[in-house]
């Protein structure tokens, strides 16, 4: 990591192309989201989970293609246990349609093969509502004492707003990531439980992430009193950037194993990690550092305008 050794890279003066950047992607996932909706599992919108034996064993992706053909939208289809058993989740709510349903997409195109049904579970619609909100809750509400937290710990509204903005990005993005792809990747991108894990995971990571730049922008304010705050912030950034580049690496690392090699059942989930890996970093010094330069910043100029009033007064006082 050499090239992080003495880095002095200009990440602040260029950051209104980080900006601009942010904004497209929040347009666009805003877009996404208001256009095509919410893509819920049947977590949050209710629905029937089968787990089914086979007689033969048949990969789940094949099962997939078969049962949307047959239901009109494809369910989540995965491997549960053996090869032989498969779990099925789809947005029916009469399990006795479902039966039928499966049942006549096997005689049709896998005439040789036997289904036995193991067991079956249905979500309410007000059940999966309730789970929705206190999802939704969970999240909000993390944001919000993560934003109390870094007041709390640097005694500064400023830290807490740019902390506060930064995670609502990450959070917009990746949902309308999971909004805009999804039908288009080849594994499941339904807004559940797991996803909802994943953002507070990611909430986490880069709020860490954050949080270990704002220490050392602390320390060199206690050391270079009177430097501008678009130089010592700059400062900082590269002074972390060896670990930030590291940290986020090994992270990536372990991530991708699990996305390629953790099955048809982990992808949606490693897939949300490693976009929310990527974007906590990047949101991090493009959004993050900026923000706050540029708030900081603000906030001189007006102390200085106030100044200047009141010295006029004094002189013609005197």
């Amino acid at each position: 990591m050499r090239f992080f050794e003495n880095a002095n890279y200009s990440f602040i003066r260029y950051r209104h192309f980080g900006y601009g950047l942010s904004i497209l992607l929040i347009v666009a996932s805003l877009a996404g989201i208001f256009v095509k909706g919410l893509q819920y599992g049947i977590d949050f919108k209710g629905g029937t989970e089968v787990v089914i034996e086979l007689g033969i064993p048949v990969p789940a992706t094949e099962i997939r293609t078969i049962l949307g053909d047959a239901m009109g939208e494809e369910p989540m289809v995965r491997n549960y246990g053996s090869e032989y058993e498969l779990q099925v989740r789809t947005a029916y709510h009469n399990g006795e349609e479902l039966t039928k349903a499966i049942e006549q997409a096997f005689k049709m195109h896998l005439p040789e093969n036997t289904v036995r049904f193991i067991k079956m579970d249905t979500i309410g619609p007000v059940f999966a509502q309730d789970m929705q909100d206190a999802a939704t809750m969970a999240t909000a509400l993390s944001i919000v004492v993560i934003a109390l937290y870094i007041f709390i710990r640097f005694k500064k509204f400023s830290f807490s707003f740019v902390v506060l903005t930064t995670l609502m990005h990450d959070v917009i993005i990746i949902l309308g990531v999971f909004t805009l792809f999804h039908g288009i990747l080849p594994f499941n991108m339904d807004i559940d439980q797991s996803l909802v894990a994943a953002f507070l995971t990611i909430i986490g990571y880069s709020l860490n992430d954050t949080i270990v730049v704002f220490d050392r922008i602390r320390e060199n304010l206690n050391i270079h009193k009177g430097k501008a705050w678009a130089e010592l912030v700059n400062t900082s950034i590269n002074q972390t950037l060896s670990r930030t580049v590291v940290t986020s690496l090994t992270t990536l690392f372990a991530v991708a194993v699990l996305f390629f090699a953790g099955g048809e059942t982990l992808k949606g989930f490693s897939f949300a990690i490693l976009t929310g890996v990527i974007l906590g970093t990047y949101s991090t010094i493009c959004i993050s550092c900026p923000l706050l330069v540029d708030i900081m910043n603000k906030k001189e100029t007006a102390r200085e305008k106030t100044k200047k009033p009141v010295a006029a007064r004094i002189r013609q006082a005197a």
